[in-house]
């Protein structure tokens, strides 16, 4: 006995019965909401719906999520645009709590499902504006609203335009002083060998003093980057500026934890960003999934403190610190780092609102145990970020950021 497709989609879907129609219009609202979706997906879509139950909910969920997601950090985006497009009917409310959907597929959208709302709205508000309007959007945005917007809170074209405002950051060259030198003309040390070849040109009746300096390099970089749930609507541009400071200077090496710990330098050292990211999620087993940072810390310290944080490296631990398991290993392990490092500054998102207290366990911690504690939400913030490692930290500045948060 061979199932109606139209039928099952009219008890999905009333107002068209199409079943064709509603995959194309879902698809396009994908790709407006920033998901790479062409053709071929939507044929294997319409393929692949032919061979499940469409009127049961989770099964179209797990169809649509395999064959439209290619990347980790598209699940959450999914996830709320099929709840807004493939609105249930009321007796799939009473469902919803028995069938066993992904728990991204459960929560409540978060602010960055603006971008999904936009990309559901009727196209009269999203088609052309006028060009005057569009233009003075456009200016006020660029150099104003957008420097201070909270990634969470944008839209699938302003993040579009804050990946390129990342893309063109450049860090200026921190340099740390080293034992090694060079031949320098401006030197403080006589370069006694060179001296006595120079001299031997003329016998001995000119002597030409040669001198060398001390070699200035840049130092290192060590990221630390949580990619857990509740850092998911940042770990993308976040992962954009590693990029970005990789490719300017080339000894940085990043690591992203969740429940575990996992090496992405190499993977970030391709010249296409989106190449670049594709293969650090690809790499990544626990994408938006819980938090272990002193597990995750406890790796980093065994295995790779002593390769990266030598000659003088500078951590950035991006992370909310909401951490699930806090107890006294976390201190030590935040401990043992900030020992390691000549530098330690922390990344969190949590500082952009105005009234934050460090109340979590996690959080009080491993406050103690960082030089810096800055907000990174916005582009104001990263910008903030590559000023204060292009120079020296001031007295006491760990202790004004505190008070100050």
């Amino acid at each position: 006995m061979q199932r109606n497709p139209m039928t099952a989609m009219d008890h999905l879907n009333p107002p068209t019965g199409k079943m064709a129609d509603n995959i194309v219009g879902f698809a396009r609202a994908l790709r407006a909401a920033g998901l790479p979706v062409g053709p071929g997906a939507v044929i294997d879509a319409l393929e692949a719906l032919q061979l499940i139950d469409i009127g049961n909910r989770a099964d179209l969920y797990a169809t649509l999520e395999a064959i439209f997601v290619k990347r980790r950090e598209h699940a959450l985006i999914f996830a709320q645009a099929f709840a807004l497009f493939f609105r249930a009917a009321e007796e799939w409310q009473h469902m919803l709590d028995s069938i066993p959907l992904p728990d991204h597929a459960k929560k409540k959208p978060p602010p960055a499902s603006r971008r999904v709302q936009e990309a559901m709205a009727p196209s009269t508000t999203r088609d052309f504006p006028a060009a005057e309007e569009q233009e003075v959007r456009l200016a006020v945005s660029d150099k104003e609203i957008l420097q201070k917007k909270d990634f969470a809170q944008m839209s699938a074209a302003e993040i579009a335009e804050v990946t390129r405002s990342i893309a063109r950051m450049r860090l200026p060259q921190a340099e740390l002083r080293t034992r090694r030198v060079r031949p320098d003309k401006r030197g403080l040390k006589l370069d006694l060998r060179r001296t006595l070849r120079a001299s031997l040109r003329t016998g001995g009746d000119i002597v030409d003093i040669r001198k060398l300096g001390l070699i200035d390099k840049p130092a290192p970089i060590v990221a630390l980057l949580d990619i857990s749930g509740s850092m998911s609507e940042y770990t993308r541009l976040f992962l954009h500026f590693l990029h970005a400071i990789t490719d300017d200077r080339k000894r940085v090496s990043t690591f992203l934890f969740g429940t575990r710990l996992t090496n992405v330098t190499r993977a970030l050292r391709a010249r296409d960003p989106d190449e670049a990211l594709a293969s650090c999620t690809s790499s990544v087993e626990d994408w938006a999934g819980g938090t272990r940072i002193a597990t995750s810390l406890h790796g980093f310290n065994k295995l790779w403190a002593r390769r990266v944080l030598g000659q003088g490296a500078i951590v950035l631990l991006i992370s909310d610190g909401l951490e699930r398991e806090a107890d006294s290993k976390l201190a030590f392990e935040m401990d043992r780092l900030h020992r390691s490092c000549r530098r330690l500054i922390w990344l969190n998102p949590l500082l952009r609102f105005g009234g934050f207290e460090p109340r979590a366990q996690g959080i009080k911690m491993m406050l103690p145990h960082v030089d810096e504690f800055r907000p990174v939400h916005n582009l104001t913030s990263m910008q903030g970020l590559i000023e204060a490692l292009s120079s020296a930290p001031p007295p006491h500045h760990f202790s004004a950021i505190r008070s100050a948060a």
